[in-house]
């Protein structure tokens, strides 16, 4: 049996919209669906004595947003197979735990006990930069159909970080009948005022700008190769990603990041680019992590 994607849940409108996101994903993938929903409250009910015969309330809460969850998603798509988990322990540890043995985590950008100040929520961004396997965290408005061009836009990193994220952008790309639009930012080691060395400064930007075509062509080479139907757009800038990746958003179904994950390493593993995108993005973001 297929790894099943897995769908963080606590029944906010958020939350919904990650769920439609991810019943969708899973159709398209054909894989089975697990809705999550972990709580320590449920942990704390568990462990009190209680003379009550009626379970507690939050159980009740819980097994509600389960099955109202799976019963939306049932809806949408009547052959998906779907199965809930409720879990009684930190929502961001619960849903790293289910994604050891995952295709993905799908979560919202913002959950119910969020602040209004914060633009992403702690629980999805715990779970972005820590999860060993690819985690989308659902923003923007619902896709709708246009009559342009559509697009998987992909963040491409440095010199081999690459092969995880460009075979998950055209994975995409594939299963929803768009192109790829990869933007590759590089940056000279020259400084930016002019000098008397004008030349030497020209030419040191020229070579790296061919190094960073060259570099792209060799991530994207098996991709291509292997999906010759896939179109593709490139943009090689100079300087940060940060504004060339959002504005290639805006016409995307998906954006898709790489992420760093090192086994020595504690605490969140995002960089400035990643954390602006899953903050700003006007679409789903894909992390997709490579040692």
């Amino acid at each position: 049996m297929s790894l099943p994607l897995v769908v963080g849940t606590d029944g906010s409108d958020a939350a919904l919209r990650a769920v439609d996101w991810a019943a969708d994903e899973a159709a398209l993938r054909g894989a089975p669906l697990r809705i999550v929903y972990a709580s320590l409250l449920a942990h704390y009910e568990r462990v009190v004595p209680s003379v009550r015969t009626a379970p507690a309330s939050g159980a009740v809460f819980a097994e509600h947003i389960v099955a109202s969850a799976s019963e939306r998603c049932e809806r949408r798509h009547p052959d998906l197979t779907v199965s809930t988990e409720i879990l009684a322990e930190d929502p961001a540890e619960g849903l790293l735990g289910q994604g050891r043995n995952a295709l993905a985590i799908v979560v919202g950008n913002r959950g119910r006990g969020e602040l209004a100040a914060l633009l992403l929520g702690s629980v999805g961004l715990s779970v972005a930069a820590r999860a060993q396997c690819p985690v989308i965290v659902v923003r923007g408005e619902e896709t709708k159909p246009g009559n342009g061009q559509r697009w998987i836009a992909l963040g491409l990193g440095d010199r081999g970080t690459g092969t995880a994220t460009v075979d998950f952008a055209f994975t995409e790309a594939v299963l929803r009948g768009t192109g790829v639009a990869v933007v590759h930012a590089w940056r000279s080691n020259y400084p930016e005022t002019p000098t008397a060395h004008t030349g030497q400064l020209d030419d040191a930007r020229q070579s790296a700008q061919r190094e960073a075509e060259e570099w792209l062509e060799e991530a994207l080479r098996d991709a291509t190769a292997k999906h010759p139907e896939v179109r593709v757009r490139r943009e090689v800038v100079e300087g940060h990603a940060r504004q060339s990746l959002l504005d290639a958003a805006r016409s995307a179904e998906l954006l898709v990041v790489g992420a760093r994950r090192r086994s020595d390493a504690f605490g969140l593993q995002l960089g400035p680019v990643n954390h602006a995108m899953l903050h700003h993005a006007p679409c789903p973001v894909a992390v997709v992590p490579h040692q």
